[in-house]
């Protein structure tokens, strides 16, 4: 019998599933929260983005959205990102079916504290959730990284390559631009940053303007609704070369 075990071990190690015994859990969507760390990012301003996403999930139609749209769930990582190798997951995937347990995501993120600051290099954020998407052990029907930011990447390469490489697997990148220190920026990320299927940008005017942005935003990636039910005020942009609609300020 221990020879048995031995070899059925040595052919489960051999095939490289060690680690992926347990069969990944059915959601309707994989969403990754990526937040800006970065320095022209002040405390406060951190602590509102924060605080906006932990209300979001607190919004009684966020909740019927996830109830009615998501029968099977959605699965949530939360990351903080900042410069060259700078990005930590702050919660780890969590998954929310209903009031109970979004209420309880919301406490954890109204708790959580900033651990990151420096730079920003938009790729290297991008390219980290990539990969927190392609190791969870969850198996969503759609897969989405919600980036937030307040500057253009100014470290690590231009994102472009990053985005495309996630499109190509699938996924969806949106934005969320906060227009206080460029005004442009859902353009620049509209070009260099969105990507994948029914990819969009929505435009925070400021930071206190973000918890209307991503609760905005959060219900049309939840719903799944597609481009042409987006509201006014969102760029939006899919991924194979499709040109721009002109941005209309915030939504």
């Amino acid at each position: 019998m221990r020879a048995i075990l031995g070899l059925a071990l040595a052919i489960v190690v051999a095939s490289g599933t060690v680690g992926r015994l347990r069969a990944d859990i059915g959601v309707d969507l994989e969403l990754v929260l990526a937040i800006d760390s970065s320095g022209s990012v002040s405390f406060e301003e951190f602590e509102l983005q924060a605080h906006g996403i932990a209300r979001a999930f607190r919004d009684p139609e966020v909740i019927e959205a996830i109830e009615g749209a998501a029968p099977n769930g959605i699965a949530i990582c939360l990351i903080q990102w900042s410069g060259r190798r700078q990005h930590l997951v702050t919660i780890d995937w969590t998954l929310v079916t209903d009031a109970v347990s979004a209420h309880a995501l919301a406490a954890r993120i109204n708790a959580m504290g900033r651990v990151l600051i420096g730079e920003t290099a938009i790729a290297d954020a991008l390219r980290f959730a990539h990969e927190q998407l392609a190791s969870d052990s969850f198996q969503g029907t759609r897969q989405i990284i919600d980036l937030s930011g307040d500057g253009m990447t100014n470290a690590g390469g231009d994102p472009d390559p990053v985005r495309d490489a996630a499109a190509l697997a699938g996924i969806t990148i949106n934005g969320l631009a906060i227009l206080n220190e460029s005004p442009s920026l859902d353009r620049y990320y509209a070009d260099h940053v969105i990507g994948g299927p029914d990819a969009f940008v929505v435009a925070a005017k400021d930071y206190h303007d973000f918890a209307h942005a991503i609760r905005h935003k959060l219900l049309r990636e939840i719903r799944g609704a597609p481009l042409a039910d987006a509201a006014p005020g969102a760029v939006r942009v899919a991924w194979e070369d499709q040109p721009a609609l002109p941005s209309a300020g915030a939504p």
